[in-house]
């Protein structure tokens, strides 16, 4: 039997137990509360053994976070397969412009986004987490835009997670005090261009 068909259908198993693992957590979890749910508790649910959850996700709070390696995957790409002449972070205010006006959980301002909000700013655990892994998307950029060529990859990408992180929270904070999503949504897509854009010309 050909080894390649053979690993594509072990990957695609890895990744339909993993989704359905995250899945399952993440449902537990705004049901009762990230704090309140054990690991042990997300494997019985998903039918699968304690250790294999901790195979697929680390720690506890990646279950939450489980996109985390596709939205690195996406800002460095962005940023290694941007146009010849074009800056880094011109390059990135598209990608995230463009994944904000698709709708993508990673970038995009929706209402039925709400309770996953809430659910990280009611656990310390998952705010921490949180940090970490915008540190580690940081150093992620700041190792892409130096390979590119970008004059102080480090200070660049550190601005660059700052200015996106500023506006996008301020946008979140807005849809769980009550404001309409869409109109929220049409501002927070200006925002991100105007932001990032202004802060391509000054670098």
């Amino acid at each position: 039997m050909d080894e390649q068909p053979r690993h594509g259908r072990r990957e695609r198993k890895k990744t339909e137990v993993r989704t359905r693992i995250s899945d399952i957590a993440t449902a537990l979890f705004l049901s009762r509360g990230f704090d309140e749910v054990s690991v042990s508790e997300v494997a019985e649910a998903a039918d699968v053994a304690r250790p294999t959850v901790f195979a697929h996700f680390p720690r506890k709070e990646d279950l939450v976070f489980d996109r985390y390696p596709e939205a690195e995957a996406l800002v460095v790409a962005a940023i290694t397969d941007r146009a010849a002449g074009r800056s880094a972070v011109s390059a990135l205010a598209e990608l995230l412009v463009s994944l904000a006006s698709q709708g993508h959980p990673l970038s995009a301002i929706r209402t039925e986004f709400a309770p996953f909000w809430r659910l990280v700013a009611q656990s310390r655990a998952l705010q921490t987490r949180a940090r970490e892994r915008l540190e580690h998307l940081e150093r992620a950029m700041a190792r892409a835009m130096a390979d590119t060529g970008v004059p102080e990859p480090e200070l660049t990408a550190a601005l660059a997670v700052a200015a996106y992180r500023t506006v996008h929270l301020a946008s979140v904070q807005r849809v769980l005090a009550g404001e309409d999503a869409e109109a929220v949504a049409a501002e927070h897509l200006v925002r991100v261009r105007a932001v990032l854009d202004g802060l391509a010309d000054h670098l």
